[in-house]
């Protein structure tokens, strides 16, 4: 049966300052529901420039505490008017000292239904993560929202098919992955590993990434962002690899089911099996 959701990423270049930059996010959220769409998602630490290119104590000022801090308060209010569901990456300070790569899930009568942090921390030229995340601890949530069932998975965490599969579990119907990747990096990966999962796991994905360069390095941050079905085939086009760009599609959930009964993947698991898996 045919359950469509017209759902929504943004794109965006870095503006410059903080203020702009949600302006902007908040902008493209109005436009996203002028067309219809009733859930949106934005890139990785939406709210800032990807300072993790660089390891200095100066970028610890970007975070702030979540739900409570300023940019997820906005958000929510945000959320009320528009009545959208609103996925929200932000740098999280649980306390001093403490610090978390997050995303805020905000449903569509601006409750805030919870977070996400993110699992795999990388630490490699350009993405000097460890200085600035502790691992996630809060497992993998799936958010009941007025949309549906919607998981988050962050970033560098999409190489690991453990947290995919922990959210298909969860019962999972959308899953956005904001991200921060760059062009030469892991640009062959990026059509590859989030239709794989998408099939893996059976449900539907968005992938975001940021788009050009920012003045803390030269990682080149190339875009291309999409929503893929649980076929693994793409919905309507792929986003531009340079410049800023709203996507917003129709998804039918029903689909789902359909594959879910065809290809019959969660039948035949066999977590009987698994246990050396976990084992360090």
């Amino acid at each position: 049966m045919s359950q469509i959701v017209r759902a929504a990423l943004v794109q965006t270049r870095w503006t410059g300052d903080q203020e702009s930059m949600i302006a902007l996010h908040e902008r493209y959220a109005r436009e996203a529901a002028a067309q219809g769409a009733k859930i949106i998602g934005f890139q990785e630490v939406f709210n800032s420039p990807y300072f993790c290119q660089v390891q200095e104590p100066e970028h610890y000022r970007w975070a702030e505490p979540v739900p409570d801090g300023p940019t997820v308060r906005r958000m929510q209010d945000l959320a009320r008017e528009l009545g959208l569901v609103i996925v929200v990456p932000v740098y999280e300070e649980e306390q001093t000292g403490i610090y978390y790569n997050t995303a805020a899930v905000i449903d569509a009568d601006g409750s805030y239904l919870g977070k996400y942090r993110k699992h795999h921390i990388p630490q490699v030229k350009g993405f000097w993560e460890k200085y600035y995340f502790k691992p996630g601890n809060l497992g993998w949530p799936v958010f009941d929202t007025a949309v549906g069932r919607v998981g988050v998975y962050i970033c560098y965490d999409r190489h690991f098919p453990e947290g995919w599969r922990a959210l298909g579990l969860a019962g999972a119907q959308i899953v956005y992955n904001p991200s921060a990747t760059s062009r030469g990096l892991s640009a062959y990966l990026w059509q590859l590993e989030q239709p794989a999962a998408a099939v893996a796991n059976e449900y539907f994905i968005a992938a975001i990434n940021r788009v050009g360069t920012e003045e803390y390095g030269d990682n080149d941050f190339y875009g291309t962002s999409y929503f893929v079905d649980p076929r693994g085939q793409f919905v309507g086009d792929v986003a531009s690899d340079k410049e800023e760009e709203l996507v917003v599609r129709d998804l039918d959930l029903g689909l789902i089911e359909e594959v879910r009964q065809q290809w019959a993947f969660y039948r035949d698991r066999r977590p009987d099996a698994y246990g050396p898996l976990g084992e360090a």
